[in-house]
């Protein structure tokens, strides 16, 4: 059973700024990004520098060439590799990253390529792993390839949706590998979500997050997306 008060709190961040708030507001991790609008895609190596200078928790970077789905060409493949070996050298704890093949399961032989070119760095199979067709397959696999953890929120749009599946998956994986529930994850059902999943490890990204839009030109007015230090530390609490 997971200790309430002894979660490990990740929390998805687009900018340095972000991470610095998540930091003092009390997450134990952040996952770097770029481009959150598109769900993420590898940040910059001046962003991961500039991070871990600033940073004393873990920093996870995300290996994603682009938005979309998660089958890659082999020259996305290659840059995939380069991101990784730069997060790597930059001083990342960990890569976050995914391949499936075209039948929507686990790319083995390139997730295996992947893995070994991180290590020692903690790897992470992100939320590839929601479309997956099997997903009690996938895990099998998964564990075989020696992944550290798994983020999903049980193949469902939330993790409270997903969360009998979540449940089955931990319970499947037995301590082989983390199960991290992620997705509309708030200060209203935190508590439910890691006593029922008995996780120990918890990902959070838009519930701690604020708008704000950016004036400065008519052309460029896009909202810009920061992380909120006071609601890292209520959901901390």
């Amino acid at each position: 059973m997971t200790n309430l008060q002894n979660f490990l709190l990740e929390i998805c961040v687009d900018s340095v700024e972000s991470a610095i708030a998540a930091q003092a507001g009390g997450a134990d991790r952040v996952e770097l990004c770029a481009n959150l609008n598109e769900d993420g895609t590898t940040p910059s190596a001046g962003m991961i520098e500039v991070a871990r200078q600033s940073l004393s928790i873990g920093l996870q970077v995300l290996i994603r060439p682009r938005g979309g789905n998660f089958c890659y060409s082999d020259f996305e493949f290659e840059t995939m590799k380069k991101d990784l070996a730069v997060a790597r050298t930059l001083g990342a704890d960990g890569v976050v990253v995914g391949m499936l093949d075209s039948a929507f399961t686990v790319d083995v032989a390139r997730m295996r390529e992947l893995v070994e070119l991180a290590r020692p760095l903690r790897v992470t199979f992100h939320r590839a792993f929601d479309v997956v067709v099997d997903p009690l397959q996938a895990l099998e696999l998964l564990i075989e390839l020696r992944i550290d953890r798994i983020l999903t929120s049980g193949q469902a749009k939330t993790a409270m949706e997903g969360l009998t599946r979540i449940v089955q998956l931990a319970q499947k994986a037995a301590g082989r590998l983390s199960i991290m529930p992620a997705s509309g994850i708030n200060t209203q059902n935190i508590r439910q979500i890691l006593a029922e999943t008995g996780a120990n490890e918890i990902h959070v990204g838009s519930a701690v997050s604020t708008m704000k839009n950016d004036l400065s030109s008519v052309l460029f007015a896009t909202p810009l997306r920061f992380v909120d230090r006071q609601k890292v530390l209520a959901l901390r609490q």
